[in-house]
């Protein structure tokens, strides 16, 4: 099983000018500290207005820098925000291919089309459209990055002619795909589409067994791929945090997970937001008990000494635990997942007022007493998957319609603004004129006069 780590860029209040760039620097450092520990890869939100929950509105420009202070983690896009109208697809291709071609061939491109009104609203997008739009973003998005050229498209939200869209990615045909999975039912989708389901969900192991045979179920007898390959891979979330003394562990990762997943409740279901007015932080303290996102419902689960769960439970109040324990508690924790065949656990630490120095403790103990067991194990696992796999994946790819890449026009051709213009005004003289001035350039002649 595989490891990712987990990144909304939070910004809790109040907050002074510094704050953003403090919450960047560090996440920055623990990408550098997670590369060195081998975790395999490092996955970056993108969401829009959605203060303090998350400042990671452009994280293709993060991923950036992270490209170039890493070696070796994959740089997940968890994930990109697929509707047109938050990112054309052209735009989507040629960022995602250029991230790939500057980090050596270690993007993981996941795709999203956001479930927040404060989202979907602010770029003018319904939300009963959402569905329809990340589909026909994905598709227009990867045929930019695998033909040559793009034949071009028309659909519902996007319209575009015959363009080679350069560059194109190092991994070929395309970087592995990703959807994130808030439901079961896309989790279905994403194997009916043969791409990795990335369940931003919190549920324990027992509960992704049943998400986990349903996945591979589909995969097999449904899957018609979206893309030009198949990524049959199934992440989840968990809250995360390593110490020694399992009471510590909680009392420096509870408060911060739970306030994610309060204010993704917030935005998500119960809350009402005043933009640059609402406190969120401060509402997280007053009501998370009443929410089900209590930090003291945690401790108490570490006083009884039971074992680990996604959550814990205390007098009918409920908080987000996950991998909050000693390397002990989370190895087993984590080797339940590995039982049911979940392929990736992405640990979650770096959230709320969860401090800098506490998150690097904590990925330290982890690769020291925990990572190493489940990396020997990864390879047996990923050549066993492989040749499972195979005969699905080629039967998989052999119902792929060729019309989902649809032949170029034969006659296609783009002309320079002013040999357009000869060729609507059918002027033979401004033809003339134009293969002269052509000629005169090849010949080394200054012809800045003559445009003027």
């Amino acid at each position: 099983m595989k490891f990712g780590l987990f990144y909304e860029h939070q910004v809790p209040r109040p907050w002074d000018e510094r704050d953003e760039g403090v919450v960047f620097e560090e996440a920055l450092e623990q990408a550098e500290l997670a590369d060195r520990l081998g975790i395999d890869c490092f996955w970056l939100v993108e969401h829009h207005f959605l203060e303090e929950y998350s400042h990671s509105s452009a994280p293709e420009v993060f991923l950036a820098a992270v490209s170039q202070r890493t070696k070796n983690i994959r740089l997940g896009h968890g994930i990109v925000q697929m509707p047109p109208q938050f990112n054309h697809p052209v735009r989507v291709a040629e960022r995602i291919s250029t991230l790939d071609q500057i980090s050596g061939g270690r993007v993981e491109f996941g795709t999203g089309e956001s479930s927040s009104g404060a989202e979907l609203l602010g770029f003018g997008i319904n939300p009963d459209d959402k569905r329809a739009a990340w589909d026909e973003g994905l598709r227009v998005a990867l045929r930019c990055m695998t033909e040559e050229p793009f034949t071009g498209h028309r659909g519902q939200f996007v319209t575009m002619p015959p363009r080679n869209v350069v560059p194109k990615p190092r991994q070929k045909p395309h970087p592995p795909v990703w959807v994130a999975c808030t439901r079961r039912e896309t989790i279905h989708l994403a194997a009916q589409y043969g791409i990795g389901a990335l369940s931003f969900a919190f549920f324990d192991p027992e509960e992704a067994r049943l998400w986990v045979d349903d996945y591979y179920t589909t995969l097999a007898n449904e899957c018609i791929p979206v893309g030009d390959a198949v990524n049959a891979n199934l992440a989840c979330v968990t809250s995360f945090m390593c110490h020694p003394d399992a009471a510590e562990a909680v009392a420096r990762g509870a408060e911060g997970a739970n306030f994610l997943g309060y204010s993704l409740g917030h935005y998500y279901v119960f809350g009402r937001h005043r933009p640059g007015q609402t406190d969120l932080w401060s509402e997280y303290l007053e009501r998370r008990a009443e929410q089900g996102y209590d930090p003291e419902a945690v401790t108490a689960a570490v006083a009884r000494d039971i074992g680990l769960q996604a959550k814990a439970m205390q007098d009918g109040t409920t908080g987000l635990r996950g991998a909050m324990g000693t390397p002990d508690q989370v190895r087993d924790y984590l080797r339940r997942y590995e039982e049911y065949g979940v392929d990736q656990v992405i640990l979650s630490s770096s959230a709320g007022r969860n401090r800098h120095e506490h998150v690097c403790e904590s990925l330290e103990l982890f690769a020291r007493e925990v990572l190493p067991e489940f990396q020997d194990r990864e390879e047996k696992r990923e050549r066993e998957k492989a040749e499972r796999l195979a005969p699905v994946i080629e039967a998989a790819m052999a119902r792929k319609p060729a019309t989902d890449h649809p032949p170029l026009d034969p006659d296609c051709e783009i002309s320079a603004l002013p040999r357009a213009d000869a060729d609507r005004d059918e002027s033979m003289k401004f033809h003339r004129w134009l293969d002269e001035y052509a000629t005169k350039i090849v010949g080394g002649e200054d012809v800045s006069k003559r445009l003027a």
